[in-house]
């Protein structure tokens, strides 16, 4: 049988491993936040480069990266013990000698800094703390919506979080640039803090009261949890009221940043 159609031959099988060769390469990926290898990273952290976490290849604690691990623990940097193929694929598979500095995208604001920003508005403190979102996306888009509705600061744990990163940047739309971000250590000690000047703190969980039939005027601090799991226990029974937003439809939850912006939004209708 003979073909009518070249578009019907066989392509020569050099071709085709060459095709195949190319569809498996990994595609780098350009990221303007991420610092490579032990001496990049050594030399940002002495020039004192603002940092989101350091990512050590699991294992690989020891060695010419223990140095570099302790520095960042001096600077309270969370360190991160990841799998190589993370390293690989956040990297483009470049030689990243098993450490990956993540750089902020802006400098931590402090929970002062944030009532200072309310003070120079003449407005009573509108905070939103996020117990443990480690999607960045899912950040920034609270970040953003944070900015919308007029609040003065979100808080974050150091721990269990997402940090301010490049795709935490993005994902603000820009936002970020205008809204305070404070990093803490401890967020029931920066809660307790928040009740001692007179803000009253709502954590957002299913168990709560309608927002709706709540009076959420005032100073106001609002809780939002992580993807999974919600407000932790101990953040949420220092919540001084548990309010839910009701579902009629068959999912029972909405995801974080959507169910922040309700909130934050109502507590911007209660301001004028």
């Amino acid at each position: 049988m003979e073909y009518r159609n070249d578009k019907y031959k066989k392509r020569p099988a050099h071709d085709r491993a060459e095709k195949q060769e190319k569809s498996e390469k990994p595609e780098r990926i350009e990221r303007d936040d991420l610092i490579i290898g032990r001496n990049a990273v050594r030399e940002a952290l002495k020039a004192e480069r603002l940092a989101e976490c350091l990512m050590v290849q699991r294992g690989d604690k020891k060695g010419a990266v223990a140095p570099l691990v302790a520095q960042c623990i001096e600077k309270k940097i969370p360190v991160k013990e990841v799998d190589i193929k993370k390293l690989d694929f956040m990297c483009g598979h470049s030689n990243h000698q098993g450490v990956i500095l993540i750089a902020a995208a802006k400098e931590y604001s402090t929970l002062e800094d944030i009532f200072e920003n309310a003070a120079s508005r003449n407005e009573q403190p509108f905070i939103i703390i996020c117990d443990g979102l480690e999607d960045p996306h899912n950040l920034g888009a609270v970040i953003r919506s944070a900015e919308a509705a007029g609040a003065h600061g979100v808080v974050i744990p150091s721990r269990r979080s997402t940090g301010l990163g490049y795709t935490v940047g993005k994902s603000s739309a820009g936002a970020l640039e205008y809204m305070p971000v404070a990093r803490v250590t401890n967020l029931n000690v920066a809660i307790d803090e928040m009740k001692k000047r007179g803000v009253w703190v709502y954590a957002a969980d299913m168990d709560g009261k309608p927002y709706y039939e709540t009076d959420m005027s005032g100073a106001v601090a609002i809780i939002v949890g992580s993807e999974g799991k919600g407000v932790g226990r101990l953040v949420k029974e220092n919540a001084d009221i548990v309010v839910s937003i009701p579902m009629k439809g068959r999912i029972n939850s909405l995801n974080a940043s959507v169910a922040a912006s309700i909130l934050m939004f109502e507590v911007s209708k209660t301001r004028g």
